[in-house]
């Protein structure tokens, strides 16, 4: 039986048997594993610790029969809880709210295991048989987000290439995306072709094999040290660059195009209006009025065009102390320009993790990508004003969508501790460009 086989048959276990006793013991002896590795394999491919999955489990299964008019006690006693205290204690700290306010918040709670799956080594050696390159070389993980998580559709496959799969519509367009750019002298990661001249292999998904781009992101140390500020006017002007290349080739990729002031809106601020209770984060509701009325009168006038779209710093490659080149144009839409650098800027927030003054930091980041931006493609009045809207906007999103994904709670509260200091900048981000 395969990694993911094995992961796949715990879960379901799991699963069955919420109300009883599991311990990784039983668990790694049904794989036939050690209790270490098997905890170390279910982390990896689940993205959570063992019992935290567990237990997040057990008290959405608990919560589930408390909302259908089961005796409260009852059922946390049956899901290991000794008292009703107890399991109300261990709701508070999973989802930061009483379960009843929980319930009033999101309605009735139906959730299900959200799991995704690795492929094995051997089914990731059949895929890589297609393409014309040394077939020994080591495959590894690629690591995600905040550096902590490792994807489960994207492999380093020995030191020049990547393997990914995905959604066919949205990988295909990063192989024109990194094509066209290709054409105005930028490093790209642009497909290798098959055996059979094909830029994909497909069968039940689809796989593409890029040729990594000289250069490394650039190290956690650079980004928040002493020369944090060049960096960051560095970041700038090559998405200024960027922009310049993806514009040309707009109307022949033809993107699809994204109104952000209704996406938020719509979709991420009554959620996180919804996380401002639960988590009892204090955004007053002078803040949700200020963003809706502000930047609705912005928006209309800000500059749109095809994006990047996410050019945090895993997807910005240096070498030699200067941007060598982007990757990942998955995720590319028409859509505000300004997004870019200002999600550069929150995407090295993001990892901030374990770095010292790291929010002291920020500022000075901040403001030297929109200046480096600004020195290639100069920034309307409009586009000044709406920086600190234009970044609420990302932190709500990101918000919003962590939330909603089981392995990416830790993130969620990250984003909302984000927004709170965001907030507070307000101030601080609009005078950039009054000096």
């Amino acid at each position: 039986m395969q990694n993911a086989d094995i992961i796949r048959s715990g879960v379901a276990y799991i699963e069955q048997n919420l109300k009883t006793d599991i311990t990784p013991e039983e668990l790694a002896q049904m794989a036939g594993y050690s209790v270490w590795h098997y905890q170390h394999l279910f982390a990896q491919v689940i993205g959570v610790p063992l019992a935290v999955y567990i237990k997040r489990r057990r008290l959405d299964r608990a919560l589930e029969e408390i909302n259908a008019k089961r005796k409260a006690i009852d059922v946390a006693m049956e899901y290991g809880f000794d008292t009703y205290a107890g399991f109300y204690k261990a709701f508070l700290h999973m989802y930061g709210c009483s379960p009843k306010k929980y319930l009033s918040l999101y309605g009735t709670h139906q959730s299900e295991s959200e799991v995704s799956f690795m492929y094995t080594e051997k089914e990731l050696r059949k895929i890589l048989a297609n393409w014309d390159i040394p077939q020994d070389q080591i495959i590894g993980g690629v690591k995600i987000v905040d550096g902590t998580k490792t994807a489960n559709n994207t492999w380093q496959i020995g030191k020049d290439y990547i393997l990914k799969t995905g959604d066919r519509a949205m990988l295909l367009r990063n192989a024109r995306a990194a094509k066209a750019i290709e054409k105005h002298g930028f490093a790209a990661s642009v497909p290798v072709t098959t055996k059979n001249g094909d830029e994909f292999t497909e069968g039940q998904d689809i796989f593409v094999l890029i040729r990594k781009v000289k250069g490394e992101p650039l190290p956690k140390a650079d980004r928040f040290g002493t020369q944090c500020g060049d960096f960051g006017f560095k970041y700038g002007q090559a998405i200024a660059k960027l922009h310049s290349a993806l514009a040309e080739e707009e109307e022949d990729l033809q993107p699809y195009e994204q109104n952000l002031f209704a996406h938020v809106t719509e979709y991420a601020l009554p959620k996180v209006k919804k996380q401002n209770i639960q988590w009892n984060m204090g955004l007053s509701e002078s803040f949700f009025e200020d963003y809706s009325h502000n930047f609705g009168k912005l928006f209309k006038k800000l500059p749109k065009q095809l994006i990047h779209h996410d050019p945090n710093p895993c997807n910005i490659l240096f070498y030699g102390g200067e941007v060598s080149g982007f990757t990942d144009f998955e995720l590319s839409e028409r859509n505000m320009r300004l997004w870019d650098p200002c999600y550069c800027a929150t995407g090295i927030l993001s990892e901030q993790k374990n770095t010292e003054n790291a929010y002291d930091k920020f500022p000075v980041i901040l403001e030297n990508i929109l200046k480096g931006y600004d020195s290639v493609h100069p920034l309307t009045y409009e586009e000044k004003q709406a920086v600190y809207y234009v970044i609420c906007s990302i932190q709500m999103i990101c918000v919003a969508y962590f939330e909603s994904v089981n392995e990416y709670k830790d993130l969620a509260k990250i984003n909302r501790e984000m927004l709170m200091y965001i907030i507070e900048q307000k101030e601080r981000i609009d005078n950039i460009f009054k000096a």
